[in-house]
């Protein structure tokens, strides 16, 4: 089984709440085997809505990436979440972050997720749970490019 590595935000309604519901419904899809804290945090790139509510979490998963993928769309529009313009407000965003050391680039998926390097936001509360987790391409550490952000 694979370590499979996502990330949730919220920045509308009951942010706490439509997280839980995200990671509870993704906990079907494997073994959840860490959560980070809830982490709030100013919008990046998204002009409209309020602050966001993040969180990671590891799942071991027996599935395959894409199968992850669908499962996380699936439960972002079974929360609400309609995608009608990019970077607009979400009720729930749940990206794929990693899967163990993979590295993909598909028109649908790839992994490690493209941005996840450049952002406080992911990379706060994986480090909370995977500090010592290697990103494939960079070859450093959660940790190391939590650091490496700009204050």
């Amino acid at each position: 089984m694979a370590r499979a590595y996502f990330g949730l935000g919220s920045n509308l309604g009951d942010r706490a709440g439509h997280l839980a519901f995200g990671i509870r419904e993704l906990s079907r899809h494997g073994l959840l085997i860490a959560r980070s804290p809830l982490l709030e945090t100013e919008p990046v790139d998204c002009p409209r809505g309020g602050r966001f509510l993040n969180a990671c979490v590891c799942l071991k998963a027996p599935c395959a990436p894409r199968e992850l993928l669908v499962a996380a769309l699936r439960i972002e529009r079974a929360r609400g979440r309609r995608r009608h313009h990019r970077n607009e407000p979400r009720v729930l965003d749940i990206d794929l972050l990693m899967v163990d050391d993979l590295v993909l680039a598909e028109s649908e998926l790839t992994l490690p997720h493209p941005r996840m390097h450049q952002r406080a936001f992911v990379l706060e509360p994986l480090a909370a749970i995977a500090p010592l987790a290697v990103h494939p391409v960079l070859q450093q550490s959660i940790l190391e490019l939590r650091h490496r952000l700009p204050a």
